[in-house]
């Protein structure tokens, strides 16, 4: 089993890192607030005090930050990845991410002498914790086939979807999707309300149709309860319809759902909702139909 630095503990990156320690590997981790290691360390870890000396002796550095200025800076900034990993290294991203700032990070790092996958996920945190996250992974085959036991460690579906920079399209496609269906639910939520339908019992059954989705499951809880605890926050899924959006700008596509649903996901961040779980997208149809309660 390898030595393995993870750079980014939070709320998906510190299971990940503890479920690759229980799978034998030597991690070490680090994060800018250092009371996040304490579940890595409590494992068995180690907590590092900077990126340089989590990666100095690792042969594979796992990165899950939030947006493409912090993956720059994590591996191309100033005491970072590029300057202090030993050439070899492979480098696997987590992040969510630009595809263009992908690729032109691949090349830094192919120039530098390091390998990099782009690696995001898609499960949210009851994935992560339950080491069962769908990862698509763009970067050569041979890398992709090095990395296999990390990823074995941390997800149950895991594709190679194509060169560097595919991993984040399909993962930017992904959040198209998944931003839809929970408009999507939560505009029936809301529709069945007015109704004075048993919520509940109409969930569980359009779950069982054609209306079903891993969506339906796993949100429709959040809804009826009005619990919107963060298992991926509106803020981050902000980030990445912006990334769909300018993507298929650039490539002349369509995206007319996409765009309404992003504007729809800037609305809930204005009025202070960023922080919740993206199911809370439910307060937005309230608010536009006067019921709820208000922002």
């Amino acid at each position: 089993m390898g030595t393995i630095a993870f750079i980014g503990l939070g709320i998906m990156g510190s299971p990940m890192a503890v479920h690759l320690l229980n799978a034998g590997h030597e991690v070490t981790g680090y994060n800018r607030t250092p009371d996040r290691a304490q579940p890595l360390i409590a494992a068995g870890g180690r907590a590092a005090g900077s990126i340089a000396d989590a990666v100095c002796d690792a042969e594979v550095v796992c990165v899950m930050v939030p947006d493409s200025p912090d993956v720059h800076a994590v591996l191309a900034g100033e005491g970072g990845v590029f300057d202090s990993a030993k050439p070899g290294t492979l480098v696997i991203d987590f992040s969510s991410i630009r595809p263009d700032v992908t690729v032109e990070l691949a090349e830094q790092a192919r120039q530098r002498g390091f390998r990099l996958l782009d690696a995001p996920v898609s499960g949210g945190e009851a994935g992560a914790r339950n080491a069962a996250l769908s990862i698509m992974v763009g970067g050569t085959a041979e890398d992709f086939a090095a990395a296999r036991p990390v990823f074995d460690a941390v997800g149950k579906t895991v594709v190679h979807v194509g060169p560097s920079g595919c991993g984040q399209t399909v993962k930017a496609a992904n959040q198209l999707i998944v931003a839809a269906n929970i408009q999507a639910l939560s505009e029936a939520v809301v529709f069945l309300e007015a109704f004075g339908v048993d919520t509940e019992v109409a969930l569980e059954v359009l779950g069982g149709g054609l209306a079903g989705s891993k969506v339906l499951d796993q949100k429709r809880g959040n809804m009826l309860s009005r619990r919107f605890e963060p298992g991926f926050r509106i803020d981050l899924h902000h980030k990445d319809l912006g990334i769909v959006t300018a993507a298929a700008r650039e490539a002349g596509v369509v995206v007319p759902l996409g765009s309404l649903v992003a504007q729809l996901m800037a609305s809930a961040r204005a009025v202070g909702d960023g922080g919740l779980d993206h199911s809370a997208l439910l307060r937005g149809v309230e608010r536009l139909s006067g019921r709820g309660t208000p922002a």
